[in-house]
């Protein structure tokens, strides 16, 4: 009986010291410990993100291609660094490589536009909001369908870019809509608007305000506040900041400047960022 005590005592000991040792291969480093803030964006997401050719305009260069960045993610990068004493690098990523880039611990965030939803949250964690983007449509100024008032009046051809709420959730809820492939990106998405591929793309408030300065043939269509909107979820636009799963230390680190910014704090950046960003097509 003695001999049986014992070596149950000895199981639940091994047990135990298992458990810890679990515990501490879960922990996550901050990824700032060298006093870099490694940022991944796509910087072909104005007025998000884009790349140019200098240093104009405050952009930083792009460790892993030959231009530099700007954009209102840039511009809260800055700040989200110049508030904790970091440097900022800058890495030039695709949309879809984002998140797993984070999970792999290739950047320590990705600040590129990214929605808060469910779904990313299994796979890593955000810090925000950092912007709160609203869900429109936009289509070219001389269609039938610019004096459009609510979703139920959309048909015809349209896409959004892969991989975004835009394209997953809101496009399927317009019963007239002819749902063509998604886009890579936000610059393909809008030149399938601009020649003619599809009728109207969805997208967020920022990337169409964007759009239009660089596509003045095109027209903002907002529903918002209409009984004939698209239906998000909170989640669907408020915009965040992946971070690895675990990763307390730089989410909490962030939070702290994010939090005492508000809706209009993050609007006026952004407003500057439209202002700034290249013209060319």
């Amino acid at each position: 009986m003695k001999r049986l005590l014992a070596m149950a005592l000895a199981l639940v000991m091994v047990l135990a010291m298992t458990a810890c040792g679990g515990e501490e291969e879960k922990t996550v480093k901050s990824g700032v410990e060298d006093g870099v803030l490694t940022v991944g964006m796509e910087c072909a997401y104005a007025p998000y993100n884009w790349a140019q050719t200098d240093d104009s305009n405050g952009a930083v260069k792009i460790s892993n291609f030959d231009g530099y960045a700007n954009g209102y993610d840039v511009m809260m990068a800055k700040k989200l660094c110049e508030a904790n004493g970091w440097e900022l690098e800058i890495k030039m990523l695709e949309w879809d490589s984002l998140v797993p880039a984070v999970m792999s611990g290739e950047i320590d965030c990705a600040i590129a536009g990214q929605s808060m939803t469910a779904e990313r949250e299994k796979q890593v964690d955000f810090a925000g909001p950092y912007l709160y983007a609203s869900i429109v449509v936009l289509t070219k100024a001389d269609s039938e369908l610019a004096s459009a008032t609510g979703i139920s009046q959309l048909t015809g051809k349209c896409t959004s870019q892969s991989g975004t709420v835009w394209y997953d959730v809101c496009l399927p809820q317009i019963e007239g809509a002819s749902i063509e492939s998604a886009q890579k990106d936000a610059p393909n998405m809008l030149l399938a608007l601009e020649t003619g591929a599809v009728e109207f793309v969805c997208t967020d408030m920022p990337t169409a305000q964007g759009a239009v300065v660089v596509y003045p043939d095109m027209t903002i269509l907002d529903f918002s506040g209409t009984e004939d909107n698209f239906e998000v979820s909170d989640e669907e636009i408020n915009i965040g900041i992946s971070v690895m799963e675990g990763n307390t230390v730089l989410k909490d680190a962030m939070n702290k400047i994010l939090k005492d910014m508000t809706a209009a704090d993050f609007n006026a950046i952004m407003e500057q960022a439209v202002a700034i960003q290249p013209i060319e097509e």
